[in-house]
């Protein structure tokens, strides 16, 4: 995923936006690692992506600042898995905006239901990517619960920064 040395100095930001993020894969990963899922192995699992094309993405999102390496250990061994960095975390917006699209635009296939997103402080449903339609508040991942009823979970985003190991 590299830049597109071309679009570098494009002056309309939609486009510089879209020299970063206009991979799919991206903001998958990004919504994977925002979930607590930035070992390597639950990346490749829960994405379904080969190692190679996971490899080659995230290490072109570690070179645009969306990811940074972090250490866990898996036993005596220490490895390498992924957080995301303020940049990343300030996507939430987009995904959640994208998941209400999803929602209203396209067929639930079967099985599937209403992917609820809880802003926990006001213990509400919103419908808005970037505050709260019902406090108001400024939505920040550490706050976002997802509800997705065809995997009967409830996952509590994780800030910046963060791994779950």
């Amino acid at each position: 995923m590299p830049l597109r040395s071309d679009w570098s100095t494009e002056q309309c930001p939609i486009r510089r936006s879209l020299d970063v993020l206009g991979d799919p894969w991206v903001l998958l990963i990004i919504r994977d690692v925002l979930h607590g899922r930035g070992r390597f192995d639950a990346l490749r699992d829960n994405l379904r992506i080969s190692e190679a094309v996971l490899s080659r993405r995230l290490a072109a999102m570690v070179e645009a600042d969306l990811l940074v390496r972090v250490e866990y250990r898996d036993g005596n061994r220490i490895r390498q898995g992924y957080a995301a960095t303020d940049a990343a975390a300030e996507l939430l917006p987009v995904l959640q905006q994208l998941a209400i699209w999803g929602e209203r635009h396209t067929s639930v296939p079967e099985g599937g239901g209403h992917m609820a997103m809880v802003h926990e402080p006001c213990g509400h449903e919103t419908v808005q990517g970037e505050t709260c339609s019902a406090c108001g508040q400024v939505l920040r991942p550490e706050q976002m619960t997802w509800v997705k009823p065809w995997k009967n979970a409830r996952d509590r985003l994780q800030p910046a920064g963060t791994l779950v190991a």
